[in-house]
């Protein structure tokens, strides 16, 4: 191949580089570069799609409300007492009333805090009852209670028993009733509870029930404050079944 054929060939390879360039260039554009600012990206599948974009200006169609943030909704600053309305899922539509009317004779009343301590308070005493702790009981029941379990841990006692119970979990704590009388405020509470319970004799041997297997209790509580006490405690003024 003379001199001239070689230079053709030369110029070819060249060409087919610079086309080859070129092709690689524009490629680059369309498939590896990053969107620039004013342009939209390709929505990949996995994406889910604008809100927006399905509510467009004009739209019919209305977006449902936004529930506040657990942190916000418990926000009290700034807000009316008329706007503290309770939980209704906590409480009976029977007792509602009477629930209004404690919030609004005490400001420190709080319907999920009064039900947690009642929880607490449920389990609590039921632990001093089997322990047979009376002076425990004395700082939680009034006096009518405080002597209905006094009489049954004498009895218990003089008979040699004990139990070893234990409550396994608290299902529900519901109020069922609620009323303020005189300067009284009095709340009814239902409980649903697991309890594991056995009692033994003075020899040690099981009479009655067993730790293995829990039993629901269906237990009604009323608690009483004095709203013009500085003492926040409630007591328990009477127990019933539910």
């Amino acid at each position: 191949m003379d001199s001239s054929g070689i230079l053709r060939v030369i110029v070819q390879i060249v060409i087919l580089a610079m086309i080859a360039a070129f092709l690689g260039l524009r490629l680059y554009s369309v498939l590896g570069r990053r969107p620039e600012r004013d342009e939209e990206p390709m929505r990949r599948r996995i994406e889910q799609p604008d809100p927006s974009a399905q509510n467009p200006a004009g739209s019919n169609r209305t977006q449902q409300p936004i529930a506040p943030r657990a942190a916000e909704a418990g926000s009290l600053a700034g807000r009316s007492r008329e706007q503290l309305v309770p939980e209704v899922n906590t409480f009976d539509n029977s007792a509602e009333a009477g629930v209004r009317a404690i919030i609004a004779a005490d400001p420190r009343f709080d319907v999920a805090q009064f039900l947690a301590g009642s929880k607490a308070a449920y389990a609590m005493i039921l632990e001093a009852f089997w322990r047979g702790d009376k002076e425990e009981l004395t700082q939680l029941c009034d006096a009518d209670v405080l002597e209905g379990f006094t009489s049954a841990i004498n009895a218990r006692v003089e008979a040699g028993e004990t139990i070893d119970a234990r409550v396994i979990r608290v299902e529900e704590a519901r109020i069922v009733a609620a009323s303020i009388e005189g300067k009284m405020a009095r709340i009814s509470v239902r409980f649903l509870a697991d309890i594991a319970s056995v009692t033994r004799d003075s020899e040690g041997r099981v009479i009655a029930g067993s730790l293995d297997d829990a039993i629901e209790a269906r237990d009604l509580w009323t608690f009483s404050r004095d709203l013009t006490s500085r003492d926040p405690d409630w007591l328990l003024d009477e127990t019933d079944e539910a």
